[in-house]
C-alpha cells in the first residue's frame, strides 16, 4: 500500500499490483511533486502518466490541482488497480469545482501515443521498466512529441545507473536529480522556460 501525499487527496491509501510494477517511493514522489509544486506546474495542468503501475504519480498530480489525469498502462491486473485507485481519489475529490478528470486508458504506451490527441499535455511521467532498452524509451519519446503543449514538462523515471534519455530536438533536457537507486530526468518543450536549477548534481 502506498499512499496519496498531499492535495485534497492528501493520505488516502491506493493499492499497488501484486506484481510487475515498481511504485515510485514516497521519498521520491515528495521531492517531485514538491518541485512541481515550487514551479507552479501542476494547477490546471493536463497531465499524462505513462507506464502507470498503480497510478500514483498521475493520481498524486490529481489531488494537487491538475486538470485532467490520462493514465496509460498495458497490464491487465494494473489496469484493474489503477480503476479501483481512481475510484477512491474520485471519491476524495468529489464536490470539488475543479476536481480532475481522470482517464484509464489500456493500452501498450507505443500504441496509445500513436492515436494520442495533438497539442494536449502539459506535463508527463513515465516510469518504464529499468530494463526497457534505451532505443525503445527513444522511440516513446518521439511518438510523444505532437501530443506536448509548446511549454510542457516531461520527467522519466530509471534506474540510477541507467544512460541519460536521447531527448528528441524538441524537448531540452532541464534537470537530473537521483534518489538512491532511483533517478529523474527533466526535460522542457523547447520553447519553454529552463529552470534555474538545470545543471545536474
Amino acid at each position: 500500500m502506498t499512499r496519496i501525499i498531499s492535495g485534497r487527496a492528501g493520505s488516502l491509501g491506493l493499492a499497488v499490483p501484486d506484481a510487475g510494477t515498481r511504485p515510485t517511493s514516497d521519498r521520491v514522489r515528495e521531492s517531485l511533486f514538491g518541485a512541481l509544486d515550487a514551479a507552479d506546474l501542476l494547477r490546471g495542468a493536463r497531465v499524462l502518466d505513462l507506464y502507470a503501475g498503480s497510478g500514483a504519480l498521475g493520481l498524486e498530480a490529481a489531488s494537487r490541482g491538475a486538470a485532467t489525469v490520462d493514465l496509460v498502462e498495458k497490464s491487465p491486473q494494473a489496469v484493474t488497480v489503477i480503476r479501483r485507485n481512481v475510484s477512491r481519489v474520485q471519491t476524495a475529490l468529489r464536490g470539488s469545482p475543479d476536481a480532475a478528470r481522470l482517464a484509464v486508458h489500456r493500452a501498450g504506451v507505443e500504441a496509445y501515443l500513436r492515436s494520442a490527441p495533438v497539442g494536449v499535455f502539459d506535463l508527463v511521467f513515465l516510469d518504464p521498466p529499468y530494463d526497457l532498452p534505451d532505443a525503445e524509451l527513444r522511440t516513446v519519446l518521439d511518438l510523444l512529441v505532437p501530443a506536448l503543449s509548446p511549454q510542457a514538462t516531461v520527467i522519466v523515471e530509471r534506474g540510477a545507473r541507467s544512460a541519460s534519455p536521447v531527448w528528441p530536438t524538441a524537448l531540452r533536457a532541464d534537470r537530473h536529480r537521483r534518489y538512491g537507486d532511483t533517478a529523474l530526468w527533466w526535460a522542457v518543450r523547447d520553447g519553454g522556460q529552463p529552470d534555474a536549477e538545470s545543471q545536474s548534481r
